[in-house]
């Protein structure tokens, strides 16, 4: 079985990583460094920086993931500065912010990145869909507020929220890229 490195604090991040990656024969092993985190306009920006400090740390080929909650009458706020927002306004305060605004629409985008030292490479998972009246019970993070499209349901109340995830969604490219990466001579 092929192996990588999933260097964060975020045990629920991990467990998601894990699931999705096992499904394609990848087993992950949990890092529990805390990688450098540049603050950038930019997902891939912000993801690049942070694969290569987790490296710097982990001393091993690791994946890192940012993501960002790209809201369309907040002209994409939060975007890449999700953590951060989350921890200060949290999910009350988004739903503050969209008080009285009809357009609820929102994309949430997750940026996977590589690095083993020489190779850095990112792969990006997008899933659109809107933010929901009220704040649901259960999960972490937006996942109470962020209603994907094809559903009626918060991932925090989905079944199974990897069907529609777009961390999945990125953590799929870099499964197919990883297995044919290790195949090379």
């Amino acid at each position: 079985m092929r192996s990588v490195a999933f260097a964060s604090t975020n045990q629920n991040k991990f467990r998601e990583v894990q699931s999705i990656l096992s499904l394609h024969g990848i087993e992950t092993v949990f890092a529990n460094v805390e990688p450098l985190e540049i603050q950038s306009d930019s997902l891939e920006i912000v993801a690049r920086g942070k694969v290569k400090s987790a490296f710097e740390k982990a001393h091993m080929p690791v994946i890192v993931e940012d993501d960002g909650l790209f809201i369309k009458s907040l002209n994409g706020f939060p975007g890449p500065y999700s953590s951060y927002v989350f921890k200060t306004l949290g999910n009350a305060g988004i739903m503050r912010l969209l008080d009285g605004l009809p357009d609820r629409s929102a994309a949430f985008t997750s940026m996977i990145a590589y690095y083993d030292g020489q190779n850095v490479m990112v792969f990006e998972g997008t899933v659109q869909g809107m933010i929901a009246y009220r704040i649901a019970e259960g999960g972490w993070g937006f996942d109470p507020i962020f209603i994907p499209a094809g559903t009626t349901l918060p991932f925090s109340q989905l079944p199974n929220k990897n069907d529609y995830s777009h961390r999945r969604k990125a953590l799929e490219k870099f499964a197919s890229w990883f297995l044919g990466f290790q195949n090379k001579p």
